[in-house]
């Protein structure tokens, strides 16, 4: 039997099963058992059920470099983080994945490590082998991701630029909660513990504590923590601390769960002595305290960018689509009255 060029791996037998048979045996066209494979989400669920559950019976699997010489398509995107180690982007990547796989795509992930030199070699290393990118929180300059996006089907998360399909999580109302809950608390100093200075996250929360913090009367200071990670957010408890502050909001968890590391080095009691506010909310029930944080939906943001992508895959709209996703505060226990000052005699 001659072996059909959208074929791979090896048959349940002697022979090579093609996609001729299984559109036979199925009772589609070709075409429509080629789109079960490679577009799903162009036909119906019990179409596309049917047609895998007649490949599965005949041992048929589509050969993906076979497809994209003969169409183009190569039935992959790639989704590229600047630190997979973050707690922040596993749910993200999950979710990504989920929706991927969904419509019969593989994705490829790539770790830029807060260093866009690295970001902009995996973009050059996928680019010819995927069908559309997802960049979260991307460090690239501007005039490259439009570059990037001429070439492929491209969506940004947290990463916010006119003309571009972006995701972005929008953590001020959050974080202006945050500073008001601090505020009743009695709270008049706080800290900022601010995350890389070229990370749009960071620019928002960075504005909303100032806005929300001079509407209240509040005075604040900031003190960086770069990169953002367990290890910084530690050191910087002894300069938060000489500081005077009695409350710090902290770019992210991660920062914040060091920060609380740190300070009970320094034999500082959370929440009796000092208040301590995360933000993504992916530690908040772990931490101990357990830690008072503002909610990001990072999962949401997974999905919901792989969603844009597919439909720019699909020749949808594209360009001009800026999805925003709210947070909100979760109060928990490492957030209490500020201390009292006592009076010398």
């Amino acid at each position: 039997m001659k072996r059909d060029p959208d074929s791979g791996g090896e048959g349940r037998g002697s022979v090579v099963p093609t996609i001729s048979q299984v559109a036979k045996v199925s009772g589609f066209s070709r075409a429509t058992v080629s789109r079960a494979f490679s577009r799903p989400e162009m036909l119906t669920e019990e179409t596309v059920r049917h047609v895998k559950e007649v490949a599965d019976r005949l041992g048929y699997v589509p050969n993906q470099v076979a497809r994209a010489l003969s169409t183009g398509r190569h039935g992959n995107v790639a989704l590229i983080v600047t630190d997979v180690a973050n707690p922040f982007f596993p749910p993200l990547i999950r979710a990504a994945q989920l929706r991927a796989d969904q419509a019969g795509l593989c994705v490829f992930l790539g770790n830029s490590d807060e260093d866009p030199a690295r970001e902009e070699l995996l973009v050059g290393r996928f680019i010819g082998q995927v069908e559309g990118l997802v960049l979260a929180s991307s460090r690239l300059d501007e005039a490259h991701i439009r570059r990037y996006a001429t070439r492929r089907p491209l969506v940004l998360i947290n990463r916010d630029i006119e003309g571009i399909t972006r995701v972005l999580i929008d953590t001020a109302p959050g974080v202006a909660a945050a500073i008001a809950h601090l505020a009743e608390l009695g709270h008049r100093h706080i800290a900022y513990v601010s995350g890389p200075t070229t990370s749009w996250s960071n620019q928002q929360r960075r504005n909303a504590v100032r806005r929300e913090a001079e509407k209240r009367g509040l005075k604040v200071i900031a003190v960086p923590a770069r990169p953002p990670s367990y290890d910084t957010g530690r050191l910087a408890a002894v300069q938060i601390i000489a500081s005077g502050v009695t409350a710090a909001i902290a770019f992210d968890d991660l920062v914040a769960q060091g920060l609380l590391a740190g300070l009970a080095a320094l034999d500082v009691e959370v929440p009796k002595s000092f208040s301590v506010v995360g933000c993504d909310d992916v530690l908040g029930e772990t931490t101990y305290p357990p830690l008072t944080t503002v909610s990001a939906r990072c999962a949401d943001a997974g999905d919901v960018a792989v969603g844009l992508l597919l439909s720019q895959m699909s020749g949808g709209m594209s360009g001009e689509i800026r999805h925003k996703l709210n947070s909100h505060l979760v109060i928990r226990a490492s957030t209490g009255p500020a201390p009292v000052k006592r009076r010398s005699r």
